[in-house]
Order: C-alpha cells, then structure tokens, then sequence
C-alpha cells in the first residue's frame, strides 16, 4: 500500500496581514463616531466611548462598570478609580 498523500502546507493565519499595535485613532475618526453615536441616541456607547478615551482603559474593564462605581446615591462622582484587570494569557 502506498499512499503516498501529500499533506498540504499550513498557512499561517495572519500571513498578510498587519500583525501588532494598531495605529490611534485619529481626530476626525473620534468625532464621526461621537456624531453617529449622537444621531442614533446611543448614550450608554457615546458615554463608554469617551470614557474610555479619558481614562485609556481597555474594553473589558469599560463593560464591567456599575453605575454604583461612579455614583454615591443620587451623585455622580466627578472622579473615580478603575483598576485596570489583570489578563492572564492561557497556553496557546
């Protein structure tokens, strides 16, 4: 029996494309998104939005905000701290 089947090469995933940190954003890119936020009454993401262009903290700690982390009764607080979240990278 002879089979000699040739196992095709494996492609990368990322082959072609850009692989590292991204480029920010820039000014007229902040504000189209903050206008489309706008215009669609999004204020829970416009609010997120600039959050997290203020404090530079990543997605996954911006969505596990409470509103009791930043309001005492019926105030909200003029300044809060957000511990950014540890990731702890699993095996690959």
């Amino acid at each position: 029996m002879d089979t000699a089947t040739a196992s095709p090469a494996k492609i990368p995933w990322n082959k072609g494309k850009i692989v590292g940190q991204k480029s920010p954003l820039k000014l007229k890119d902040i504000w189209a998104i903050r206008i489309r936020l706008q215009l669609n009454h999004r204020t829970r993401e416009l609010a997120l939005f600039d959050l997290g262009l203020d404090s530079k903290l990543r997605a996954c700690d911006l969505v596990k905000l409470r509103v009791n982390d930043i309001c005492h009764g019926d105030r909200v607080s003029t300044r809060a701290i957000v511990l950014q979240q540890n990731v702890i990278a699993g095996p690959v």
